[in-house]
This record gives structure tokens, sequence and C-alpha cells, in this order.
């Protein structure tokens, strides 16, 4: 009967949207792969769109292959940063990140995350995605604070050459619209969108989170087997459930391994 649960997947190895994710308080695993990130997409919305289903399909596929006998609620998204025509991805080196800034300084850009949802269960395949747009103003940015940013090497795997939740803070003014948006997973549409999403496909469930198998880790997964690290909020077990999770395989196998590192 637990296989007929849906497993929550993220794909997506940023640890800002794991934070996000974890405030859900259900258990889900990281699953990701190397794709190329580039579409003929030039509209923002369109191409955060795209490349977060791209990187949800992937995932979908390795999971059909995988543990076809299981189901799951693969969860992507990507986010860049836009100004006019002009869309800004994370800057190839210190060079671009000081261009991008220099850009965006003294004006209002957009923030879009696109986010894709892919329900697969019983090998049969549903999708839906969405994107979300904040508007994030900067202060002119002044040469000594532009280098101070800089040198934090904040700027390198940002889109747009920055995140709002570090120094970037010194020259932002104003942000319109949903700052988790702007870390990089809009949360609270996610959880709108999520249950109607669920509930579309889904239909005479109560509550969509008591669709996901909330202790599935403790028996599906070790990591000889599947090479993938499951998020476990611990304090939101049960003290039986913390018992059982303690005596698991899975953290057996865990503790053994943190021991010999």
């Amino acid at each position: 009967m637990e296989n007929s649960k849906l497993k929550l997947i993220l794909a997506s190895g940023s640890p800002r949207r794991r934070e996000l994710l974890g405030h859900l308080k259900i258990p889900f695993e990281v699953v990701t792969l190397n794709l190329p990130e580039d579409t003929d997409a030039t509209d923002p919305s369109t191409y955060c769109q795209e490349l977060a289903g791209r990187k949800g399909r992937g995932v979908e596929e390795k999971l059909r292959r995988e543990r076809p006998q299981e189901n799951f609620l693969i969860v992507s998204a990507d986010t860049i940063v836009s100004l006019g025509n002009k869309i800004y991805n994370k800057p190839a080196d210190r060079a671009e990140a000081k261009a991008f800034l220099t850009e965006l300084s003294g004006k209002t850009h957009s923030v879009f995350t696109g986010v894709s949802l892919i329900l697969l269960q019983k090998g049969k395949a549903s999708a839906r995605t969405f994107s979300d747009e904040s508007k994030v103003t900067f202060d002119k940015i002044a040469p000594e604070i532009m280098e101070l940013y800089l040198d934090t090497g904040d700027s390198l795997d940002k889109a747009g050459a920055y995140g709002i939740q570090g120094g970037s803070l010194l020259f932002i003014s104003k942000v319109d619209g949903s700052y988790a948006n702007v870390v990089g997973f809009p949360l609270s549409r996610f959880v709108s969108e999520a249950e109607s999403f669920l509930h579309s496909q889904i239909p005479g469930v109560s509550s969509w989170l008591k669709l996901f198998s909330l202790f599935f880790l403790l028996s599906a997964l070790t990591p000889s087997s599947s090479g993938l690290d499951p998020i476990i909020n611990f304090q939101a077990l049960s003290p039986s459930s913390q018992k059982n999770f303690a005596s698991s395989p899975w953290r057996q196998a865990q503790t053994t391994r943190r021991s010999s590192t």
C-alpha cells in the first residue's frame, strides 16, 4: 500500500531550494542531472519554464528506468534575471559578473522562476509548469561596494550575478513580489499550484499533503542501492517513528559511512 503513495523529488541541487521546500515538512529526495541550460526562447517566462521542464523530464526518465514501481511528484525549477530584452543567467567569471551588476545598477529588473511539476503515477506522467515574477530595484552601486560584493564570490553561481540573501542587500533597495521567488523558489505559489494540480489529477483527496509517503525513506532506500541522500525532518516524526528511523538500515548505513570519513 505504501508504494501507492507519492515520493517527493526535488530535481535541483540548490541549497536554497532545498531549504525552502523543507518548510513543507515532507521528506524528499534530491535527484540531479547535468543537462544543457539553453533554449531558443526569448520571452523570460517561457525561457525559465522550458529549462525547468527539461530538468524535470530528465529526472522523470531516470526514475522510470530505475524505480518503475514507485510513484513520484518531481519538482524542478530555474531562475533567471531579465532587464529589457536581455536575460541574465549565471556569469562566467568575475568580469562578466561586474558587467551584469553594472547594467542592473540603479534600475528595476525582473526575476523569473519557472517551476515544473511532473506527476509520475503507475507509469503515466502528467505535468504542469508555471512561472512567478518579482521586481527588484538596485541602488546605484558605488565602485567600492561593487568590489566588496564581488570579493565575496557570491556572484558566480547566481543568475544575474547576485543572491538576495547575501551581501547584495548592500544595494538592493526594494522588492516587489515574492522574496522566495528571488531566492530561487516561489514557495507560496508552489503550494497553491501543487494543490490545484494534484487535486485535478487525483480527485477525492481531502488534503494533497496526505498523498505523500512520509516515511518511505525508512524502507525504500539504502545509500548503496540508490546513491541518493533523502532529506528527513527528524523532529516532525512521532516518537515511535523516530525510534524506527534510528534503527532503520538506511540510518545505520549513514552512521557507518560518516564515521568512516
